[in-house]
């Protein structure tokens, strides 16, 4: 069984990041809570003051927790079985934790978050988040969790990395007791919500969607709260938080919401060179057709930050295409390439012969080749600032900072600068169908206010 290693990365804070490594070691351990990293929200200073004295008291003598950074492995059987549906994934779902490893999260402070029997736990350390390295907008997002009768802990979505406030920094989803001023399904400091029957030990699902101005939040399909100011923050990350009590999270599942494709019968959004090799075409089902040359199709618009959703096909394992980003408009393929290929070596899905679906060249090999000819296969590619990640059928497979010196050309250095998208034919054996490029644009980190009518 060949397995790769993931080891969980030990953070201080930094907000603008350049790499993955300065982005592990940077991130701040300090404040995810509305008052006090100690300080459980919704709680008066006399009832925290009772609570604590009261515990301290009977508390049994524990031994100092010393937090360790955990190194983890999984097979590449255990990854290809995280994989979705190609049903689910079309519609942009993704796992945000592949049930083995903690790639694509960070810990921002010290508490004993570690994977166990496919879930991501923690009970011990300092109050703190696990937080995606991806920040997301509008989305769905749908989980389970495992509480214990006096855990206090929460979902964060849009959040910062360290947030101080959690009026303005971010969106607090409440796991707390029937006593707590903001109970289990509650936003902290924003609406209470409806009361949740309250189930210790019980394995319980949440699920969030994050559209515009609408929050709604259900616990086991009920509908629990709901906000219609969800204005402010607009994007960030997702963050789980240990406060106090043991908490487990499984099946940690997003999709983005919003996307729009931007294939049509006539390819109005896209610009063609005729002096290329090659053919696009759309055929009878509306498929965007890759036939054969070195050649690209170029979008008319220029994007810098955004997410995307791309469905392809390609029969052969050898073939071999690509999604340009940020590229120079009218130069040939000059951007980021995000590849577009199932091949591997010695056919170990843990090699990728050419970077692999979801790998950005030249920049980070495809931790697996995920995708696989003669069937459907999704990528979901996100670019934020210097980051970028993509998952193929649902399964994260890269997680990456340019932490290069700024450069207009990607090729060279760090583009920041939005560009044009580009669907590329790498040479004459190319065959590839794409049956939906579906692009969001990220909205602003502040959202201004709506002029008075």
């Amino acid at each position: 069984m060949t397995s790769f290693p993931f080891a969980m990365k030990i953070t201080r804070h930094r907000f603008e990041l350049r790499s993955l490594l300065a982005f592990a070691f940077l991130i701040a351990a300090s404040g995810c809570s509305s008052k006090t990293q100690t300080e459980p929200a919704g709680v008066t200073d006399d009832a925290k003051s009772a609570e604590v004295a009261d515990a301290e008291e009977n508390a049994p003598a524990k031994t100092p927790f010393v937090f360790e950074a955990q190194a983890y492995e999984a097979s590449a059987e255990q990854l290809l079985a995280a994989r979705l549906p190609i049903e689910e994934t079309t519609q942009g779902w993704i796992r945000l934790f592949d049930g083995h490893t903690l790639f694509g999260w960070v810990i921002a402070g010290e508490a004993n978050w570690h994977v166990e029997d496919e879930t991501i736990k923690a009970s011990r350390g300092k109050p703190c988040l696990l937080t995606t390295t991806t920040q997301w907008a509008d989305f769905e997002l749908e989980l389970e969790y495992l509480a214990d009768e006096e855990t206090n802990s929460g979902v964060f979505v849009r959040t910062t990395l360290d947030p101080k406030d959690v009026k303005t920094e971010c969106y607090e989803v409440n796991i707390a007791s029937d006593q707590d001023a903001f109970p289990t399904g509650g936003v902290v400091e924003r609406k209470k919500g409806e009361p949740v029957i309250a189930k210790p030990k019980e394995w319980r699902t949440m699920n969030i969607v994050c559209e515009g101005k609408q929050l709604v939040v259900k616990v086991d399909d009920e509908v629990i709260c709901e906000l219609d100011d969800a204005t402010t923050p607009r994007i960030g990350y997702i963050g789980l938080q240990f406060r106090f009590g043991e908490i487990s999270f499984r099946n940690i599942r997003l999709r983005p919401i919003g996307l729009e494709n931007l294939i049509d019968t006539e390819l109005a959004n896209w610009k063609q060179y005729e002096d290329m090799d090659g053919e696009f075409r759309v055929d009878e089902e509306g498929n965007l057709v890759v036939d054969g040359g070195k050649q690209q199709l170029e979008s008319k618009e220029k994007y810098g930050d955004f997410t995307l959703l791309a469905d392809y096909k390609m029969d052969d394992p050898k073939s071999n295409s690509g999604l340009f980003f940020r590229s120079i408009p009218g130069d040939v393929m000059m951007g980021y390439e995000c590849q577009v290929s199932n091949e591997t070596t010695d056919n170990n899905p843990l090699v990728p012969a050419d970077c692999g679906a979801g790998g950005i060249f030249r920049r980070q090999n495809a931790r697996i080749v995920a995708g696989e000819p003669q069937r459907w296969n999704s990528i979901l590619l996100t670019a934020d600032g210097s980051h970028f990640a993509a998952w193929v059928n649902g399964l994260q497979v890269s997680d990456i900072y340019d932490d290069r010196e700024p450069d207009e050309n990607p090729r060279k250095g760090l583009r920041l600068e939005p560009g044009t998208l580009i669907v590329q034919g790498h040479d004459p054996t190319t065959q590839a169908t794409y049956r939906q490029l579906a692009i969001q644009a990220s909205p602003a980190l502040v959202v201004e206010p709506e002029p008075a009518e």
